[in-house]
């Protein structure tokens, strides 16, 4: 998966703390649409309002589960991404509004990544955001980013993904750690108390993965 917001965004001070105000969150969303729009050309229209609720109906949740944090911090943030990303596809506020055709120049750009985001580009910006936030912050606070599985660049992961979340949108969360290399929960995905990673798992939240998901 294309990074290259992530450095951008690991330059932020403070970066854990500063994507909890809408302010920020606002701010670097649309830097990260740019990012987008500059390797692969595809325009974004963005919706305010629509980002506004996902970061308040995000931000309530993480709140709300923040004491998992002490338990397992590196997997909690993981965690918030994957409920921030869920709340971005819920309410979508993103809309696509150029076909995707990199600019000349970019060399670097991966024709993978760029069918990826001709497929879905308001899905590849939700997930590439998150990501990006993940690694970011993990370097600033651990050092080192998460390792991102090759599924990430398998057109039809985002195939199943896209169609996955369609029906749940709390499969974001599982599909993103599948992106970062975690195991994911399929059955209960939204839930901090299930997750291998707060090692408090129980035996009948073993992951089962949707159909079209081949098993990690």
């Amino acid at each position: 998966m294309d990074l290259r917001f992530k450095d951008e965004l690991a330059a932020m001070p403070d970066l854990r703390h500063r994507l909890r105000r809408l302010r920020w969150f606002r701010a670097t969303f649309r830097a990260s649409a740019r990012a987008v729009t500059r390797a692969y050309g595809v325009r974004f229209g963005i919706d305010d309002a629509r980002l506004t609720r996902a970061f308040l109906d995000w931000i309530e949740i993480a709140e709300g589960q923040k004491a998992y944090a002490g338990v397992n911090r590196g997997d909690f943030i993981v965690f918030a991404a994957g409920m921030a990303l869920r709340e971005l596809i819920r309410q979508n506020p993103a809309r696509a509004i150029s076909e995707a055709a990199a600019p000349v120049g970019e060399a670097d750009v991966s024709a993978t990544t760029q069918e990826i985001v001709r497929f879905w580009p308001e899905g590849f910006l939700y997930t590439n955001y998150c990501v990006s936030a993940v690694a970011a912050i993990h370097e600033q606070e651990f050092g080192t980013a998460p390792a991102i599985d090759t599924c990430a660049d398998d057109l039809r992961t985002w195939w199943s993904y896209r169609e996955n979340v369609a029906e749940v949108p709390a499969y974001a969360v599982a599909f993103l750690d599948r992106f970062l290399g975690g195991e994911p929960n399929w059955i209960a995905p939204d839930h901090p108390a299930a997750r291998q990673g707060m090692q408090r798992i129980e035996p009948a939240l073993e992951s089962a993965a949707p159909p079209g998901v081949a098993a990690p």
